[in-house]
């Protein structure tokens, strides 16, 4: 199987379930953004220590959902009652499970009460990194919304709870350490 196609040679790309749209398109932008965090994300993962499992596999779990997600906005909506829960559309449950592990991650992890400088260890910072690209995927898929492109906002909620999960992550990879935006 080769990996050209050369159907993208016009500029456009096909989505799932069917339909062409321009490279530039939101929900492009929306799902690539998301392929961008997929890949900070591996590289958080690939920079962890093997002995530290519990955190290679909560970052395996996001890329995971991720492609879940990336799934949904790469599909036309007039396609989206195709979509599979959990395989292809995010759900109120995968929010709901983000909201939980948010919450066991901070009772162990507190949170620090100032801005933080990313760079503590390398995974904490790749972690960061997939954060903002995750902000900036839910930034698109807002823009997707303002132009109606969403017919359900699901995926957009968990965009914004994945940031903060994110957040908290990167500390708990840390081990609670992290550098102050000033000096103490």
């Amino acid at each position: 199987m080769k990996v050209y196609t050369r159907r993208g040679d016009d500029g456009t790309t096909g989505l799932l379930y069917g339909g062409r749209v321009d490279k530039d398109d939101l929900r492009t932008e929306a799902y690539g953004t998301i392929d961008e965090a997929v890949s900070a994300l591996g590289l958080a993962r690939a920079s962890l220590d093997p002995d530290e499992p519990e955190w290679r596999a909560a970052v395996l779990e996001v890329q995971r959902e991720l492609f879940v997600a990336g799934a949904q906005l790469a599909t036309h909506a007039d396609h989206w009652p195709q979509l599979t829960d959990g395989v292809s559309r995010v759900t109120p449950a995968m929010v709901d499970a983000l909201e939980a592990r948010i919450d066991a991650l901070t009772r162990r992890y507190p949170l620090p009460q100032e801005f933080v400088v990313p760079g503590q260890r390398t995974p904490g910072a790749a972690i960061d990194l997939a954060r903002t690209i995750v902000r900036r995927a839910e930034r698109a898929v807002v823009r997707m919304e303002r132009e109606g492109l969403l017919p359900e906002p699901t995926v957009l909620v968990w965009l914004n709870r994945l940031s903060d999960h994110l957040f908290v992550l990167a500390r708990a990879v840390e081990h609670g350490q992290y550098v102050p935006t000033r000096p103490r």
